[in-house]
Parts: C-alpha cells; sequence; structure tokens
C-alpha cells in the first residue's frame, strides 16, 4: 500500500471513528445523586455516581465534571480529582452497555441547600484526535440543617433560659386536663386517683395531667455585625459569628420543642434572594420541628432589614418569652426590646460577646 493510500484509509478511519465518538456522546447517562436528603453540619454521607454506557460503541475515554459548593468535601479516591473543593472531574472508559457506579465520600461542612447543577461529559478516542462535548442535568438537592448542641453545649445564660421555660411548663398542670393514666408512683396525689381504672386493673391508677399554658419561645437573631452597618451583604468576617447565632437558636428551638413547648424564630435575613425578613411564630410539634431546621437552612446570607425595624414588626407578639440573640448592643435596640416588654413579653437578650443581659 503506498503511502497516499495509507493516509487516505487513516483519514476515512479518523472521520467514521470521530462520527462514532460523537454519537457515543448521545448514548451516555449519568445519575450523580446524595445517598441522603437532608443531614446536619458534620455529617458525613455519600455521593452516589451511576454512569452508563447505552450505546453499542466503546468509549476508549470519558470525562464527568461538575462544580459542587465549598459547604460540602469531597473525599478523594482513584479516578477522582478534586479542584479548590469547588470542582471536580471523574474519568471512566466504558464497553458497550456497561454500567459503573461509584460511591464518594462527602462531609457536610456548613448548612444550607445544595444542588449538584450540570455535568459536563467530554469522550474522546485514545490517541486524543477527537474529543466532543456534552452537558446533563443533574438534580440531587440536600438540605444541610445548622448543628444542633446538646443543652449542656449551650453558653449559661441560654442553658438557665431554656431550663426555666422547662419547669414553668411542667408546674402549670390542669386539674380539668387529663392527658393519660399510669400506674401510681410515691408522691402522687389521692385526688389524682382514677378508681374506675384502679377496680378495672386491680391496680391504683392516677391520672396525668396536661398543662395550661405552653410557653412560646421566639428566638429573635440579629443579623448585623454593627449597628452602622450600610449595606445589606454578610461581611466575610462577621459570617462566623453569624453562623454561631444560627446554631444556637436552631438549638433553642430544638431543644424547646422536644421538651414540650412551642417555639420558633425571626431574623432579619430572607429564606429566598432579595425576600423578606424571616419570621416563623411559635408553634409546637414534630413536623413544625422539621419545618424550623429547613428554614434555617434555607436563610440567605444578607440582610432584609434593619434590626430595629424587624424588633418593630414584633410589637403585635403578646405573652411570649422572647430571646434576642445579637454581636452587639445599642440603645435604639434596648429602646425596641422595652416595648416588646411594656406589651405584655419575656424578653432576654444574649449579647455574642458578653454574654446575656
Amino acid at each position: 500500500m503506498s503511502a497516499l493510500n495509507f493516509v487516505v484509509v487513516l483519514f476515512v478511519a479518523q472521520i467514521l471513528w470521530a462520527v462514532a465518538v460523537r454519537w457515543s456522546l448521545k448514548k451516555i447517562d449519568c445519575r450523580r445523586e446524595f445517598s441522603c436528603r437532608t443531614a446536619f453540619e458534620g455529617e458525613s454521607g455519600e455521593l452516589v455516581e451511576v454512569v452508563r454506557n447505552n450505546g453499542c460503541v466503546p468509549i476508549p475515554w470519558l470525562r464527568v465534571e461538575s462544580y459542587i459548593s465549598s459547604g460540602i468535601r469531597l473525599g478523594r479516591q482513584e479516578n477522582l480529582h478534586v479542584s479548590s473543593e469547588t470542582f471536580y472531574s471523574s474519568c471512566f472508559t466504558l464497553m458497550p452497555y456497561q454500567q459503573i457506579r461509584r460511591r464518594n465520600y462527602v462531609r457536610f461542612m456548613r448548612r444550607g441547600v445544595y444542588d449538584l447543577g450540570k455535568a459536563t461529559f467530554t469522550v474522546g478516542d485514545l490517541l486524543g484526535w477527537t474529543r466532543f462535548w456534552g452537558e446533563q442535568q443533574l438534580s440531587s438537592p440536600v438540605t444541610v440543617y445548622p448543628r444542633i448542641m446538646e443543652a449542656d453545649e449551650l453558653p449559661f445564660p441560654l442553658s438557665e433560659n431554656l431550663g426555666m421555660l422547662i419547669t414553668k411548663r411542667q408546674l402549670l398542670a390542669d386539674p380539668f386536663m387529663v392527658r393519660s393514666i399510669r400506674p401510681y408512683q410515691p408522691g402522687d396525689l389521692i385526688r389524682d386517683i382514677h378508681w374506675q381504672a384502679t377496680a378495672r386493673t386491680e391496680e391504683v391508677q392516677v391520672r396525668v395531667h396536661d398543662t395550661t399554658v405552653c410557653p412560646r419561645l421566639l428566638v429573635v437573631i440579629n443579623a448585623q455585625g454593627t449597628d452602622e452597618q450600610w449595606d445589606n451583604y454578610v461581611h466575610e468576617a462577621f459570617a462566623p459569628v453569624l453562623e454561631e447565632q444560627i446554631r444556637l437558636a436552631a438549638s433553642m428551638c430544638v431543644l424547646g420543642l422536644r421538651s414540650g413547648l412551642s417555639a420558633g424564630f425571626a431574623v432579619n435575613m430572607p429564606r429566598k434572594r432579595n425576600g423578606d425578613s424571616t419570621i416563623l411564630l411559635p408553634k409546637e410539634g414534630t413536623a413544625w420541628e422539621e419545618m424550623l431546621l429547613e428554614a434555617f437552612a434555607q436563610l440567605q446570607s444578607h440582610c432584609s432589614e434593619k434590626f430595629i425595624a424587624l424588633l418593630e414588626s414584633l410589637q403585635t407578639c403578646r405573652d411570649m418569652d422572647i430571646l434576642v440573640i445579637s454581636a452587639y448592643s445599642s440603645k435604639g435596640m434596648e429602646q425596641a426590646m422595652d416595648k416588646l416588654r411594656q406589651s405584655g413579653n419575656q424578653v432576654t437578650f444574649y449579647n455574642m460577646e458578653g454574654g446575656g443581659q
């Protein structure tokens, strides 16, 4: 075979190969999804990756690339490249109709709602003469809740405040509201004996009374770093302090709910970009706890209004135990909190720098 004929054959073969590679790109199916839909800060999980070649043409090499938030840390393994913890790519060789499944270790570092967005595919031949690109939309959101502290991890003024509310609830028993019946225990009052249940079970049974009033805890967070802050963005230096405030507020709400209180929170941060301040007035129940945690995760990192304006919007609240968490205090905030007290609320102020007041 002459050199010219060899070049022609090689050229035709390359064209055919390029057509095959380009066609094979349409036969690639990729799925990337997290092993969980919700998690707490600091918890671990997996990013499951499934790549399948639905065509009859082998793919010498395939590179799958996508971005991921720095709030999620990926582990490192063979054929997985992570760059700056925000960009990662993985490489595959696929035979016809072959499927590869990989599990990548991940750690959820910060609260938020994360999705994988788009994946970019690059396919080519062994010699690297031909390359083709494509995209596929990936949708696998994961909601990362703020870390919930144990009661003994809370700063002293907050743990004391929570303990007083729980004690207040336990002391307010309504003699006309019966929650359940249980066997007699030392210390139970004779008037609480349920004689019909005692006769039926042949064991002394007593009434357990429900509470007349369920304390309502409203935690109010100040997203401003200073009273003179003029823009709506959370400065990088203040971001860790704000996140700690959110963890404290979420912990107070969740621990309160699990102790039988009503709980809610308010903050001058929106849940959607360019939205209004978030105000969720106290309610109770397991479903409400999940809604609160989701709301905490959705908070956007910028201010929606001045904190004093938020306090003034809460002036219609009555008979609530309001806990204000802020990184500073000011005369305007004190005046706004005094108005809340005049409306019949118990207001406690916790300064992140100086403790409670």
